[in-house]
């Protein structure tokens, strides 16, 4: 089961990545809200910070997504389960957890100007964070207990 969730999020993260995680704007009648996915954020970065956009690129899609990657080798036996500590520490270089929380208080804050409406692309990234953090702690606990085939 754990080999199946975790090749779901090999598929999942990347859609994760280009939806929709939220509508900004000034939410005049007149005026469309703009979408705002992970990669759109990412994309405004790079446009104006090269240096901190490479450090969040690796930290908010490559970390989980590498991390993600070598849980399923360790799952179907590709990976030597003995490198589970380096994926974990991958894990925690992710910063897409930090992203969601940082998301949410800004979600629940407000900008104060305009309007901000939550997608459907949002409730898809946590799923996946979430999911990925329980595959991981699940994958420890069946190797301890010598369980994983």
């Amino acid at each position: 089961m754990l080999r199946i969730a975790n090749l779901a999020l090999i598929v999942l993260f990347p859609i994760a990545w280009f939806a929709p995680l939220m509508r900004a704007g000034l939410g005049l009648p007149l005026f469309k809200l703009d979408e705002i996915s992970v990669v759109s954020g990412l994309q405004s970065l790079w446009k104006s910070d090269v240096y901190l956009a490479l450090l969040v690129t690796f930290f908010a899609l490559f970390a989980p997504y590498l991390k993600t990657i070598g849980l399923g080798l360790v799952h179907f036996n590709l990976l030597s389960d003995k490198l589970l500590p380096v994926l974990h520490v991958l894990g925690k270089l992710a910063m897409a957890d930090i992203f969601l929380i940082a998301l949410y208080i800004t979600l629940s804050k407000g900008i104060g100007i305009g309007k901000i409406e939550t997608a459907w692309g949002l409730y898809l990234f946590t799923a996946c964070i979430l999911a990925s953090l329980a595959i991981s702690i699940l994958t420890n606990r069946t190797l301890k207990k010598n369980i994983l085939p």
